[in-house]
């Protein structure tokens, strides 16, 4: 396997960029409901909404980087095996997911900077806070993120349930794929 994306396969950058996308979100998913479980006098009570936001944002500048890659090294065309509605509920599935991983990063963004204050990145650098109203932004932003959050969760599910089907029903090579093998009908490819 290479670096970059071929017709037959996904490359290293690729594979590495998916699963640690689903790492971190999953990850995420379970800090923020672990978070907000918390009463004030916990040790983490801090810690850990400190910890959620650098994440966060390292997480928004992972999504930017699957974009540009996606760009730069497209992937796999379709097997031909796909039916056009499979073509179609797979394009729409995966920019479905990009935009409710942006939009969530962005509520999150909202929520931690609703006081005006910037985001501290593991004390790295700094996220600047642009729009702040307080009570108003952080509550709103919080329904949408959590709202957002359990979207992506079971739309992520989802998205593994098809490729297990490809895989087991269909019988086709997708999950291979995502797994960074080659597609065996590739000569069958448009």
């Amino acid at each position: 396997m290479q670096l970059s994306n071929t017709p037959q396969r996904y490359g290293y950058l690729s594979v590495a960029l998916h699963w640690l996308t689903a790492v971190v979100v999953y990850g995420m998913f379970g800090l923020g409901l672990w978070m907000v479980s918390l009463s004030y006098y916990d040790s983490w009570y801090h810690q850990g909404p400190e910890l959620h936001k650098s994440i966060g944002i390292l997480l928004m500048f992972g999504l930017l980087v699957r974009v540009v890659w996606r760009v730069i090294s497209p992937p796999p065309a379709a097997l031909q095996s796909y039916s056009t509605l499979t073509r179609i509920g797979a394009t729409l599935g995966h920019i479905t997911l990009y935009l409710l991983l942006f939009a969530i990063v962005i509520s999150g963004y909202l929520i931690s900077t609703a006081d005006g204050k910037p985001i501290s990145v593991f004390g790295w650098f700094e996220i600047p806070a642009t729009f702040a109203d307080a009570g108003v932004q952080a509550d709103l932003a919080g329904s949408v993120h959590l709202w957002l959050a359990w979207t992506v969760v079971i739309l992520s599910v989802l998205h593994g349930l098809m490729a297990f089907k490809h895989h087991f029903i269909d019988k086709d090579d997708t999950l291979k794929r995502m797994l960074g093998k080659s597609s065996s009908d590739y000569g069958a490819q448009k």
